[in-house]
């Protein structure tokens, strides 16, 4: 593969890629290049956690570079999640995996590294220190949004600290590539201005898209004009079960949900149900296909999301269409995953656990 056929992976994955000369500069040399990604466990998970996570990790993969994937259990105990249980927090990172092994992500090529192990490594409470000592409060509060947390006030001294922890982690993990959600972009910015200070390497980062709710935005959300402050208002939430898709939802319950989905007509902006075909279903299927009864224009076919946005922009698909068809592909892609959970008996002892677990922000 070559660089440029590298590069064209990496922006497929990047809804922004910064610093990809660097990428492209590294890769020309022909240096091993180091992402990573890092999640919370924190109870169950939902499509862009799961399938989408392992479409844009095995696309890295892809283009040759060695994949890390962080499990955060560490920062979600600094974050309160699953009340704070870190044996809790154990057994949703480990259902985590089983999701992905069931997406079809070739795990035995990623890395998957636990925070709690990390964290007993020499120089890693040194290094946060350092990380602290060239970051203003201010400045740290402010990356407290990558935890999902609006309210500053209400910050306790671990989710202050957990900014600097994140920043740390690609610095000890010797990242060239922060490959995570746009939610995230704050600390990475953070990370790649304070590396030369440090000593470190500059760290290039790139942000996925963030799929965003089923429920209908807010007034107070569509009118907020910041762009990355509005994505990650308008995200999906695992605590409100009906504003995302699952992994392990049934049939009914992803009929239900895409039913009653936010899909105002001829509309693109903010429409949840064609987000949904462009980050799940076009990365899946080649060519889909719109059925529909005669008397409704009959079946039509798109190779391609853009001009599925342009007919329904133009009137010639309708809401209806979208979501009876969203709902169709969406199983194909979540009985599988079903499958694996119901035939692998570990796997789905790990299931019955997270779901028994009560959900926290």
């Amino acid at each position: 593969m070559t660089v440029e056929e590298k590069m064209k992976l990496i922006y497929q994955v990047g809804e922004e890629v910064i610093g990809a000369d660097e990428i492209k500069a590294k890769m020309e040399q022909g240096k091993e290049l180091i992402a990573y990604d890092g999640f919370e466990p924190s109870g169950r998970i939902h499509i862009a956690q799961g399938f989408v996570r392992a479409l844009n990790i095995q696309k890295m993969l892809e283009a040759g570079i060695h994949f890390k994937m962080l499990i955060a259990d560490w920062h979600a105990f600094a974050n309160n999640k699953m009340g704070g249980d870190l044996k809790k927090i154990k057994i949703v990172g480990e259902y985590f995996i089983e999701v992905w092994k069931a997406c079809g992500l070739d795990v035995d090529r990623v890395d998957f590294i636990w925070a709690s192990d990390l964290v007993k490594k020499p120089n890693y409470w040194l290094t946060v220190l350092k990380v602290g000592r060239v970051t203003t409060l201010k400045r740290m509060i402010r990356c407290s949004q990558i935890m999902g947390r609006s309210d500053s006030d209400n910050l306790t001294v671990a989710q202050i600290m957990y900014p600097a922890m994140q920043a740390t982690d690609i610095f000890y993990l010797k990242v060239d590539i922060a490959q995570l959600g746009m939610d995230q972009r704050k600390v990475n910015m953070l990370a790649r201005q304070i590396a030369d200070e440090l000593g470190y390497e500059k760290p290039a980062a790139v942000h996925h898209h963030m799929l965003i709710s089923l429920k209908p935005p807010t007034d107070v959300i569509q009118n907020v004009d910041d762009k990355l402050e509005r994505t990650i208002a308008l995200k999906m939430s695992k605590s409100k079960p009906d504003s995302a898709i699952f992994m392990t939802d049934t049939k009914e319950e992803i009929y239900e949900k895409i039913k009653k989905a936010y899909c105002p007509p001829n509309e693109i902006l903010n429409n949840p149900i064609l987000e949904y075909f462009r980050y799940v279903i076009f990365p899946k299927f080649e060519k889909i296909v719109i059925e529909r009864k005669d008397e409704y224009g009959g079946n039509v076919s798109f190779e391609s999301y853009s001009d599925l946005e342009n007919s329904y922009q133009d009137g010639k698909i309708f809401p209806l269409d979208l979501k009876d068809n969203l709902s169709k592909y969406l199983n194909d892609v979540i009985d599988p995953i079903r499958k694996y959970f119901e035939n692998n008996l570990e796997a789905r002892r790990l299931k019955d656990a997270v779901e028994s677990f009560e959900v926290t922000r």
